[in-house]
């Protein structure tokens, strides 16, 4: 049987999630584990890539609902951390959550986390900052200390998306050492990879996307899930999270599986 061609159309699209995916997978790999922290190298700069952190200042971020960064977020050898104190109230811990000043709808995103025992957070995107808090809209990247909970709902486990689709495996590392999340959506069609292992798959505003909903603490909320653009989301849950190499790459609208 002769083979089905790959249209004209389809290639350009193939080939934007290759270059995206290999710009990813080279941190897993330890590629560039020499590099400096929080830089692009002359490739990923050529592919589209950006930083959101420049492991020095928070420009490009602000509370949610607010116009300045809350007490509770500090900058500190490389690394944009929720560490202790804040106003508080707010975010979904009691605290205040931060987003970017800049707006996605198509996107290639990653970045490392690493979170302390017990600690709880996540990555939110396609955020409004019409409700008291951004979960009641945006969907969550689940970030948590899975061995503090070993009899937790999976849907609620690190990578998942939050309470609506659980991850495949843990395939987070040990506590204390850094983690690589990568968050790619196009259209309608999500994928959540931990440290080089896709965990998660589904299609926003499907059938099953519905149902999931309907089955879940969202089902109160209904704007939840039908924002198609907004800030990405660092969630404070009162607990200490570590976030460096936050990197975006902007995706073309027809880029889509």
């Amino acid at each position: 049987m002769t083979p089905t061609p790959i249209s004209a159309r389809r290639l350009p699209s193939l080939l934007v999630l290759a270059a995206a995916l290999l710009a990813c997978r080279v941190d897993v790999r330890g590629a560039n584990q020499a590099r400096e922290p929080n830089t692009l190298t002359d490739a990923e700069k050529q592919a589209g890539w950006r930083l959101l952190f420049d492991g020095k200042t928070t420009e490009g971020w602000r509370g949610y609902r607010m116009n300045t960064l809350p007490p509770g977020w500090k900058v500190s050898d490389g690394v944009l951390a929720r560490v202790s104190g804040g106003a508080g109230g707010k975010g979904a811990g009691g605290g205040d959550d931060i987003v970017t000043t800049e707006e996605f709808e198509n996107f290639d995103l990653c970045l490392e986390w690493k979170i302390v025992a017990k600690g709880n957070s996540g990555v939110l995107y396609h955020v409004s900052e019409e409700p008291v808090t951004a979960w009641h809209y945006a969907p969550e990247v689940q970030i948590l200390d899975n061995t503090a909970h070993p009899t937790r709902n999976p849907k609620q486990l690190a990578g998942a998306c939050y309470d609506l689709y659980a991850p495949a495996k843990d395939a987070t590392k040990p506590l204390g050492q850094w983690n690589h999340m990568r968050i790619l959506v196009q259209g309608a069609h999500v994928e959540h990879w931990m440290n080089g292992e896709k965990i998660v798959e589904y299609a926003l505003w499907s059938a099953d996307w519905n149902r999931s909903v309907a089955a879940s603490k969202f089902k109160s909320h209904p704007k939840f899930g039908t924002v198609k653009k907004g800030p990405i989301c660092l969630q404070d849950h009162s607990d200490r999270i570590e976030f460096r190499n936050i990197k975006i790459r902007p995706l073309p609208a027809d880029a889509v599986p």
